[in-house]
């Protein structure tokens, strides 16, 4: 979520930035809402200050017109109170109606404080939401480009292109023929976009999430969290997959959790509503997860095989850093994506978007594409992005600087490290051999139990 000052004292800049993101967003709408907002809140503590003075008024007035009412009965009586009976009911008769009458204006004054209060959280009701559908902006740095063909392609890095003296097979044959993936039995079971490990082929996943989670923590220093794989719809709300991305959401039929799409939801909301130290940050978090998302937005891209499903499996860096601090986390972790890469062996490559694909809540985001022989493709295999303080709004989540300042939000992080099952595609296909068989990369012998895979 954008900082609502930002919008009210910039808004067309804000709307020049968002269409260098091919997006739109109700800026218009925001700024009204937040002008109604305040003109509300004005009015609203103006008529209570009324109200508390008329209030007070009363209250000096009845205790007036009880003591006349007390003097009215002596003098009826015959005492002497220095004033006539008649004196005394003129000035009570007075005080009544003035008393009635404020009386009158200060349940009116209440009356419109209710109106007001109902419209007021009508307005803040709108006002958040359209808040929610406002992109991040892009960090001055992200090239300006309409789409992902502007994308900056970086040098092909780790290893050399395959060679072969043979026609290398794309995975959706090469993994029948060995019997590590079953197509047919996965769609009979879940249907399309649903596919089946067996044998070699499961533990050929369960190594590499093994081996990720082992590398991040043994040498890049994150913390391995365990989170549940469904969650309230809130924590999507905070991690800014809700309401943008709902179509794409699996959920329970009749509890509020949803089923993560990647584990970066969960690790956003860990510290929500946290005041954090400074001295603990940063704060590292990797973590495995199943991910589950409805593919409605890719009908028709990348149907054969197991490149885009509707689950797969997913290790997540993530980081909570100063703002100062976010933009050298982001190098950090592309480096750490990259270690992963070169240890596997892969042919790889960095990827800089432009603003035309950075996404919805991203200030500026890299790709790591893998090359796979086999099918003739870059497949992206991470996508890190630095999301600023967008996510922590949306969460609440702040620190505490070292120097006893104000409350300020952290910046939010986040990368795959690696996705599957393209990470199994690129392996799969570089590696094969004129056999059919596949060499295992050295650094999943030990999880494997074999170097080639028959």
């Amino acid at each position: 979520m954008l900082d609502i000052n930002l919008i009210r004292e910039k808004p067309e800049w804000v709307k020049a930035q968002i269409a260098k993101l091919n997006d739109t967003a109700p800026i218009d709408e925001i700024v009204a809402d937040d002008a109604r907002r305040r003109e509300i809140l004005g009015e609203v503590e103006e008529l209570r200050r009324q109200r508390n003075e008329t209030s007070k008024q009363i209250g000096q007035w009845m205790g007036r017109l009880k003591k006349m009412e007390a003097d009215l009965k002596r003098a009826e009586a015959g005492q002497d109170v220095g004033q006539s009976a008649d004196q005394l009911r003129a000035q009570v008769q007075s005080l009544q109606f003035n008393a009635d009458e404020a009386k009158d204006e200060t349940r009116e004054i209440g009356e419109r404080i209710t109106e007001l209060d109902e419209e007021l959280r009508q307005v803040e009701e709108r006002l958040q939401h359209n808040m929610l559908w406002v992109p991040n902006i892009p960090d001055e740095s992200v090239p300006v480009g309409p789409d992902d063909s502007h994308n900056i392609l970086g040098d092909p890095q780790g290893a050399p292109e395959p060679q072969f003296d043979f026609e290398p097979k794309p995975h959706w044959d090469l993994g029948p023929e060995l019997g590590i993936i079953d197509f047919e039995r996965g769609v009979k079971l879940s249907g399309s976009r649903f596919y089946l490990l067996k044998g070699w082929g499961s533990r050929l996943q369960r190594a590499l999430i093994q081996f990720f989670l082992d590398y991040h923590t043994e040498k890049h220093g994150y913390t391995e969290v365990y989170p549940p794989f469904m969650v309230r719809s809130e924590m999507f709300v905070g991690a800014a997959q809700l309401p943008k991305f709902k179509d794409n959401i699996y959920r329970d039929a009749e509890e509020d959790f949803m089923w993560l799409g990647t584990a970066e939801i969960a690790l956003t909301n860990v510290h929500r509503d946290e005041v954090l130290d400074e001295a603990d940050l940063p704060i590292k978090y990797v973590a495995y997860t199943p991910c589950f998302r409805r593919e409605k937005m890719s009908a028709g891209r990348d149907v054969r095989g197991i490149k885009r499903g509707h689950q797969f499996d997913k290790v997540e860096m993530y980081r909570f850093t100063t703002p100062e601090t976010s933009y050298q986390a982001l190098e950090e972790m592309v480096q750490d994506a990259m270690d992963i890469c070169e240890a596997l062996g892969l042919r790889y490559r960095k990827v800089e978007m432009v603003t035309g694909d950075l996404g919805f809540a991203a200030a500026k985001k890299y790709d790591l594409e893998a090359w796979a022989a086999g099918c003739g493709e870059w497949l992206e295999i991470s996508s890190i992005s630095n999301c600023e303080t967008f996510q922590a709004r949306r969460a609440n989540i702040k620190y505490r600087p070292a120097e006893n300042g104000r409350l300020q939000y952290v910046h939010t992080l986040n990368g795959s490290g690696l996705a599957l099952p393209r990470v199994m595609i690129a392996i799969i296909e570089n590696n094969q051999q004129a056999d059919g068989s596949i060499v295992v990369p050295k650094v999943l012998r030990p999880y494997m139990g074999v170097d080639v895979i028959r």
